[in-house]
């Protein structure tokens, strides 16, 4: 039997990826509940910094805002960081509403 995951989604490491700053809980089916913080995130996976020995072809579910639940698996780990695939693409307007969601509220502007 093969090991690691068997990813339904074409590898697209050419997808535009964003810049975020998002801590998030991510799900390990035998590790329970894991720290990951997600550095840069695109419709086909993010990157994570601060991750806990993750190998590759390891899964975790993460809730995304705008997006919900998701189920990556592990590409690439070096050290504290990892490279996650996302199990399925997001949709481009629910990635719009994601990225629009991590972004800061404009300062309001005062009236002189």
């Amino acid at each position: 039997m093969r090991g690691g995951a068997q990813l339904s989604v074409t590898d697209l490491r050419r997808s535009t990826r964003h810049p975020v700053n998002l801590p998030v809980i991510g799900e390990h089916r035998t590790r329970g509940d894991i720290m990951l913080h997600v550095a840069n995130i695109s419709t086909t996976g993010f990157m994570a910094t601060e991750i806990e020995d993750l190998g590759r072809g390891e899964r975790v579910t993460v809730r995304l805002p705008s997006i919900g639940r998701i189920e990556a698996f592990v590409v690439w780990a070096d050290g504290t960081r990892a490279g996650f695939q996302f199990e399925r693409i997001i949709r481009m307007d629910d990635f719009n509403k994601l990225i629009r969601s991590l972004q800061p509220a404009p300062k309001p502007r005062s009236s002189r």
